[in-house]
């Protein structure tokens, strides 16, 4: 055949990328825009008084951060499914196709000025991340071939995306549901995802070799093994059994004692984690050798300082979005800045300070200093505390002078800024390196659910605000922080010692470090 033979669609490229990164791309950056802007007004609309010129559903606080609490977590959890549906049934194309179809009706169901369709479209937008979130970027990566050098650079094009939909949203629809109220903006992000959709459908030629349908495989040791095949390998283990027991004892137990109201929720959200560390138990007596066991242990504690992050980074869409609307004074040039418009901070932040973080990483990895994934993630965890002494100055000043400055925001979102590309990005990496093989894919879920799990902490010690002040919950999220931070950089050499050089091999500092953040999303 001639050598000047047309490309297929899927062969194409532009800028030296596939031309099918250029549509997840596009897809992304709408599907962030409709996510990101109803999660900017949705705390609002909730404790907006029923007889506001702009009426919402007239909630307390409590009663609101406790939702967002519960709404978060699921999104995060629903990837968990989403993937397994996409990695065992029907791939993560139509994942993708079903779970864009599943946003569009559900940011459009909340538009419709009903009770009902409140519950139904935040249920439907749940299912809808959870079968988008996690397979779109696997067809990012399915787009290269395995040791292709641009691989990296696509993934940093990809994210991107995520931020340039997640800032426009923030300032987009949060003035439009200001002048032309909450089920408008909440319109608005349902018309963002049909953008997402039409460019989704029209560049299907150029994806058509990835993430389709799943065909049988003979599964070897070293394929990734699913929750339920894990407890049927090794649930009869005394151990397992009896921990699991003791634990499905007290999600029931204790939401009956200590939690007053959403006691089934309590109670089936515990059920949930007991199956997690019963998985999680039985994986490690499955492991061989010291090595895969040790690694192991510092995975699961890296998922614990992922939980504190997000506990503290995600009181940005909860308490910090109610304090930016009720103490804030948001007057600028004569003009009252919506309060979901402070969202556009974070993503704005990483678009101008991704690169100039990574370099430094480089730079002081180059100079023989210390930057494991760990030292980064501690000190992500430090400096994302630190935002919140500026809270604690403008909950001062608010107390003194009945209104706090809009610039201790734009300061504590600097610094959460910071902290997150200190530590989100590199978790994904860190995650690849020490899982076992075999459950490899088990822990990315277990990691979207420990994500998910920090956002539930976020919505708790939100709603703590209430009767504790939010002074002294900014206050303890520093303080707990700061100490969490530093509790980690004494362990850290023995934390190395036990991932026996899983880091060691890399001769210079790559953008994988780059893959995997966005905002409060990474998890």
């Amino acid at each position: 055949m001639s050598s000047t033979t047309l490309k297929q669609p899927h062969q194409r490229e532009l800028f030296g990328h596939p031309m099918g990164l250029y549509v997840l791309f596009f897809t992304e950056m709408w599907e962030r825009f409709s996510y990101y802007g109803m999660r900017a007004i949705l705390t609002l609309y909730m404790v907006a008084r029923t007889a506001d010129e702009n009426p919402g559903l007239g909630w307390d606080n409590t009663r609101a951060l406790a939702l967002y609490g519960w709404y978060t977590m699921l999104v995060y959890v629903a990837s968990i499914p989403g993937g397994i549906i996409a990695d065992k049934i029907i791939g993560q194309k139509k994942s993708v196709m079903l779970g864009g179809w599943l946003l569009v009706a559900g940011h459009g169901t909340l538009s419709i000025k009903q009770d009902w369709a409140f519950y139904l479209g935040l249920l439907l937008i749940i299912l809808g991340v959870g079968m988008l979130k996690p397979n779109i970027s696997t067809l990012v990566g399915g787009l290269y071939q395995k040791g292709d050098e641009r691989r990296d650079k696509g993934f940093s094009i990809f994210y991107i995306g995520i931020n340039v939909g997640a800032a426009l949203a923030s300032l987009v629809v949060g003035f439009v549901a200001k002048e032309w109220g909450w089920h408008a903006g909440f319109g608005l992000a349902a018309i963002g995802m049909v953008f997402g959709q039409l460019v989704y459908l029209w560049g299907q030629k150029f994806i058509k070799h990835v993430g389709n349908n799943p065909k049988e495989v003979i599964k070897s040791d070293n394929d990734s093994i699913s929750i339920g095949e894990i407890l049927k390998r090794n649930f009869t283990t005394q151990k397992t059994l009896v921990i699991m027991l003791i634990f499905a004892a007290i999600s029931i137990i204790l939401p009956l004692t200590l939690f007053e109201k959403e006691r089934a929720a309590y109670i089936a959200f515990f059920l949930f984690l007991t199956l997690i560390i019963g998985s999680l138990i039985t994986i490690y007596n499955d492991l061989n050798g010291k090595v895969e066991k040790d690694r192991y242990i510092v995975l699961l504690l890296s998922f614990i300082i992922v939980i504190v992050f997000w506990g503290a980074f995600e009181q940005a869409g909860g308490l910090m979005n109610l304090y930016a609307q009720n103490k804030t004074d948001r007057v600028f040039m004569g003009y009252e800045i919506p309060a979901a418009v402070f969202q556009f901070f974070n993503p704005f932040y990483i678009l101008i300070l991704a690169v100039p973080i990574a370099n430094f990483w480089i730079w002081r990895k180059h100079k023989g200093k210390e930057a494991s994934s760990l030292f980064k993630m501690a000190n992500g965890v430090i400096i994302m505390g630190l935002g919140f002494v500026f809270m604690v100055f403008a909950s001062m000043q608010y107390e003194a002078l009945g209104k706090s400055a809009m610039y201790w925001l734009i300061l504590a979102y600097l610094l959460h800024t910071i902290g997150e590309l200190c530590a989100s990005p590199v978790v994904l990496s860190f995650v690849t390196k020490l899982a076992p093989a075999k459950y490899g894919a088990l822990m990315m879920g277990v990691y979207f659910a420990s994500t998910g799990l920090g956002n539930k902490v976020a919505g708790i010690i939100g709603e703590s605000a209430e009767k504790a002040g939010e002074i002294n919950v900014f206050l303890g999220i520093t303080i707990t922080c700061v100490i969490f931070g530093i509790l980690v950089l004494l362990l850290l050499k023995p934390l190395k010692r036990l991932t026996h050089g899983a880091e060691d091999n890399e001769h210079k500092m790559t953008d994988d470090d780059n893959e995997g953040f966005e905002l409060a999303d990474n998890n």
